[in-house]
């Protein structure tokens, strides 16, 4: 699945070919994705209108118009989006397609069709973060992201610190590969207890956080299984990898080998040498 990086670079590719477009038309394969594609109502919402902002929140696409109204997208776990001529041949898996008026569309393809696509009213716009985001916590980049706002959450929790980071209640758009990787720059075992971090480990987590990300972010994401930017081109993240996807492998910093186990049904990865604390 996508995790903020990917997202924010599809974000960021996507951006100077949408804003300001507007759609002149909305298609469709006829099958649903993870829920029903609300084709009728993007079809009186969002046709004619022009489009105002493209930006990321956790690991969903927003794309808001000049009338306000809110298209919010999630690529589940196989889906991509990109800019197409209109005259390109679909693919198989190409299953919403918003038509711009230079001639070029926007395309969702989700192979496994675990993507979902929203629509939201001016009003429920506006009322975002308490309505469809109410229960999603801060951005990594955010000042609500601090040690006191970890500690606060974690004290009474008996769970996997790397459970902890995938929450999206805790911290919002941090999933398997980066919570592995996080957790190995700062050097915190997976399984260690959330509510027995300090607060000096979350001083030193955090900043490696936001720079593990940012630089993932610089790399284009990580190309795992089917994930493509809105170029159409790969990431590299994943040459970066200190731990995940790495079983048997030495570790790049002691030489360890790196060990697999599993968390909460996913698979972890950590050097059993530099993640002892």
């Amino acid at each position: 699945m996508p995790e903020l990086p990917e997202v924010e670079v599809i974000c960021r590719g996507l951006r100077p070919h949408l804003t300001h477009r507007t759609i002149t038309a909305i298609r469709g394969s006829g099958k649903s994705l993870r829920y029903q594609v609300p084709h009728v109502a993007m079809n009186e919402l969002l046709c004619g209108q022009t489009i105002r902002s493209v930006r990321r929140r956790a690991k969903y696409l927003l794309i808001a118009t000049e009338a306000e109204t809110l298209m919010i997208i999630h690529l589940g776990m196989t889906g991509n989006l990109g800019i197409f001529p209109y005259e390109a041949p679909l693919k198989v898996h190409d299953h919403v397609r918003w038509q711009l008026d230079n001639d070029l569309e926007l395309r969702l393809n989700d192979t496994r069709r675990f993507g979902a696509v929203w629509l939201l009213s001016p009003e429920k716009a506006r009322d975002l973060e308490s309505g469809f985001f109410a229960g999603t916590g801060p951005e990594p980049f955010s000042r609500r992201c601090t040690p006191a706002h970890f500690m606060a959450l974690a004290k009474k929790r008996r769970q996997p610190v790397k459970t902890f980071l995938m929450d999206s209640k805790v911290v919002a758009g941090i999933g398997n590969i980066y919570a592995s990787e996080i957790l190995m720059a700062a050097g915190i075992h997976p399984l260690r207890q959330s509510s027995s971090l300090e607060e000096d480990d979350w001083q030193r987590l955090i900043p490696l956080m936001r720079r593990i990300l940012t630089l993932a972010i610089e790399c284009g994401g990580s190309t795992i299984s089917d994930f493509i930017n809105a170029s159409g081109e790969s990431g590299y993240f994943q040459m970066n990898f200190k731990v995940y996807g790495r079983k048997g492998q030495a570790c790049r910093q002691c030489g360890t080998l790196i060990e697999k186990m599993q968390i909460n049904g996913r698979a972890s990865y950590f050097c059993p040498s530099c993640q002892e604390g």
